[in-house]
């Protein structure tokens, strides 16, 4: 009757564990980074049985070898490198549509500032004294220098936003590597099999998933599960062993970005740390581009309009001032000093203005760089439309084997139970034989 009992003792104790783990499951069904766990049984060694011999009758109960998460290993790798590659698209994306937004006609008025002036230019070749032409036409100039100097003074934001960006992502980064090396030492002490290693093995593969997303990295494993990580790109040593090797981010004056570790410069591909690093290049080449067509078309119109001759026959003077985007200025002149006219008739100057429309001008100039941005952009949102695509198929293959179904808890719960109230049933029957036995004598 004693075996009896101790199996059914086993039993019971096998069973409420198993119980135990479902409620867990099904408490967690949502939780991020939760993978599922599964009690592992075995049959118990019976008390007649011995390490080398085996009795032919052994009843020996339930044992318990410990809690197993649902993981594969082979598909968390995919679906963080696919998570990195799609964190570094969407980064990427989201300021290139800024970028974007800051060049637009709808937030300088570049385009509609000159196509206003060279309307007004037209104008005045038919009406040259017109004072009211001659004012839209200085209206428009500062239109125009106004439009660059906003547009400068939004890239310019936008490269200081990216550098405190980089520079928050890399802090959160540095924290959760910190985070890691804590969740190793717990590892190292967690018995294994038990609730608390599968805890904090949930809590390490949801930091390196974060960590992951913002830098590619690289992790192997011990048999205790503490985790080594590297970064992808260079093979660098940010956690391992009892280390914890964090990185910095720096901005050159033109904002673009660099990544150190330890001082020594570190390659970072994808992630969201990439992504910020190629949105810096992208503004500090757009900053660049701004200041050159800035330049450039001042030096053009200035020399256009001090090759005419203002109404008091005086040669006209530069109509803009400054060296770069945001310094570009109109400069303060009167109706007046617009010099419509030319050495040979009174609207000579304008007409030579009409014929700087053309291919090669200021306007089809920033046609053409506003259309470079669009594609730029264009392009960037097909390829984020492709890596997050491949993202959710990785991350729907790893759910698959490691999210909780609802459905099958429900049926493990009720196997469970009955199996519970069997072993329950096998100590009352023992008890009660017991008790037979016994009045019997």
């Amino acid at each position: 009757m004693s075996d009896l009992l101790s199996i059914g003792a086993s039993g019971l104790r096998a069973y409420s564990r198993a119980l135990s783990t479902i409620g867990d499951n099904i408490a967690n069904a949502q939780t991020p980074g939760y993978a599922r766990r599964s009690l592992e049984l075995h049959q118990a060694q019976a008390g007649s049985n011995m390490m080398l011999y085996r009795g032919a009758v052994n009843p020996g109960g339930v044992d318990i070898s410990g809690i197993s998460r649902s993981v594969d290993a082979w598909l968390i790798e995919d679906s963080r490198i696919s998570g990195s590659d799609a964190e570094r698209s969407a980064t990427r994306l989201a300021w290139l549509e800024r970028v974007e937004g800051a060049l637009s006609n709808e937030t300088n008025g570049i385009s509609t500032a000159l196509t206003k002036l060279y309307t007004t230019a037209d104008q005045l070749t038919a009406d040259p004294n017109n004072q009211t032409l001659r004012a839209q036409f200085l209206q428009a100039v500062d239109d125009v220098a106004s439009g660059f100097r906003t547009a400068a003074g939004r890239l310019s934001d936008m490269a200081q936003g990216v550098e405190a960006s980089a520079a928050a992502v890399t802090d959160a980064f540095n924290t959760d590597l910190a985070a890691l090396e804590e969740i190793n030492i717990g590892l190292r002490k967690a018995r294994p099999g038990s609730t608390n290693q599968a805890s904090l093995l949930d809590e390490r593969d949801r930091l390196i998933d974060k960590l992951s997303a913002a830098a590619g990295v690289t992790a192997s494993f011990d048999d205790r599960g503490t985790v080594t990580l590297r970064a992808s790109a260079s093979g660098d040593l940010l956690v391992g062993g009892g280390t914890v090797n964090p990185i910095a981010v720096s901005a050159a004056a033109d904002g673009r970005l660099s990544y150190t570790i330890g001082g020594a410069p570190i390659p970072i591909a994808t992630g969201a740390l990439a992504g910020l690093s190629q949105a810096a290049d992208h503004v500090a080449d757009q900053r660049a581009a701004l200041d050159t067509m800035a330049s450039d078309f001042a030096t053009q119109l200035n020399a256009a309009h001090q090759a005419g001759f203002d109404k008091a026959g005086n040669p006209g003077v530069a109509l803009f001032s400054g060296a770069s985007a945001a310094t570009l200025t109109a400069n303060a002149l009167n109706p007046d000093q617009v010099a419509v006219a030319d050495g040979g008739s009174s609207n000579g100057n304008m007409l030579a203005f009409a014929a700087m429309r053309g291919a090669g001008g200021p306007e089809d100039r920033w046609s053409g760089h506003l259309a470079t941005q669009a594609q730029a952009t264009a392009s960037a949102r097909a390829q984020d439309a492709a890596a997050n695509t491949r993202a959710d198929a990785a991350y729907a293959a790893r759910s698959a084997v490691s999210e909780v179904d609802i459905d099958r808890e429900a049926a493990d719960l009720l196997r469970f139970q009955q199996a519970y109230s069997a072993a329950a049933r096998t100590i009352q029957v023992a008890r009660e034989t017991m008790q037979t036995l016994l009045n019997s004598l």
